[in-house]
């Protein structure tokens, strides 16, 4: 099935006769015709109805006009897109676990100041869903735990973020600096939805049995972090997240850190293999300055020096 076949159908379906169809689009009126009968062949149905003076869709006809005009304009749109991308400014599709999270929104800030021409378009997507979009194309870079990254997939530990428990600002363990994990059992858990969260829910547990307990896990769903506040204000569950995760928690709750044993969550950077473009190596070399500034990392841990990337658009700093 070729597309000219399709956008021929289309044509001849709107006239509903073959002289008209065929002057629209610049074609000989048998050719037309042959076309329309290759179509049909190759689908093995019966398109249209035809005598001397009448043309007509049969249902199985009706039915591909439907699925053909919309084949015809997302191919309209996908060459719109790639000829805008040509003259717009430089773009760059970035992978959040969640909003709530603070590390990639401070890292995009001082892309953004260093590189004011950059366009960021931030997409909220789980860790094998950014490997899944990185693959294809429709992520540059994002980030998240990096414990199964794929052959096409480089990653870079950026942070490694102090784990802690969100409770009630009434609760027992607002009155303590710190929680050991041994008493999470007595606790329900509430952990993030699988296909969002699955790598943190996979941490926290691990966590929990390492401690010597299976954690009693709520049964309610959220499909944010910030949802999963409000159940926590409700005095219904206790949340383990990572503490860049306290500037956006609900008032009335408070985070306290776990520890017994103190826990960190490995935060990484993650890009298709090869040599970043410089829109992505923009953001590596962001978050390693942010590393290095705000101590990200622990002395040793720290990623290596790296060139300075090259500008992204017009009016960018050097970087």
């Amino acid at each position: 099935m070729e597309l000219r076949q399709l956008r021929y159908f289309v044509t001849l379906a709107e006239e509903l006769h073959f002289g008209r169809a065929s002057a629209r689009e610049h074609i000989v009126q048998s050719a037309l015709s042959q076309q329309i009968q290759r179509l049909e062949r190759e689908l093995g149905v019966r398109l249209l109805n035809r005598s001397t003076h009448h043309v007509e869709l049969t249902p199985s006809g009706a039915a591909l006009l439907v699925e053909a005009r919309q084949i015809l304009d997302h191919v309209a749109r996908a060459a719109h897109a790639a000829r805008s991308a040509s003259v717009s400014s430089p773009a760059l599709r970035v992978g959040i676990i969640d909003a709530g999270y603070d590390s990639m929104p401070q890292i995009l800030r001082d892309v953004q100041r260093r590189h004011p021409g950059l366009t960021i378009h931030q997409v909220e997507a789980s860790t094998p869903d950014q490997y899944r979009q990185l693959a294809d194309g429709r992520l540059d870079i994002g980030i998240g735990r990096a414990s199964q990254t794929p052959p096409h997939v480089t990653s870079e530990l950026i942070r490694l973020d102090p784990l802690g428990v969100l409770v009630p600002d009434d609760h027992p363990f607002a009155e303590t600096d710190g929680v050991s994990v041994a008493r999470l059992a007595d606790e329900p858990l509430l952990l993030g939805e699988d296909t969002q969260t699955p790598e943190l829910n996979q941490f926290v547990i691990e966590l929990c049995r390492a401690a010597g307990f299976t954690p009693t896990v709520y049964e309610g769903t959220v499909q944010s972090t910030r949802a999963a506040a409000d159940l926590v204000l409700q005095h219904r569950c206790v949340l383990c997240v990572p503490s860049s995760f306290r500037s956006s928690s609900r008032p009335g709750t408070v985070w306290r850190p776990l520890v017994e044993p103190a826990t960190r969550f490995p935060w990484s950077l993650l890009w298709r293999a090869g040599e970043p473009s410089a829109q992505v190596a923009a953001v590596i070399d962001s978050a390693r300055r942010l590393v290095r500034r705000l101590g990200w990392l622990a002395a040793g841990e720290r990623p290596p020096a790296r060139e300075e990337p090259t500008a992204v658009g017009s009016g960018d700093e050097p970087a």
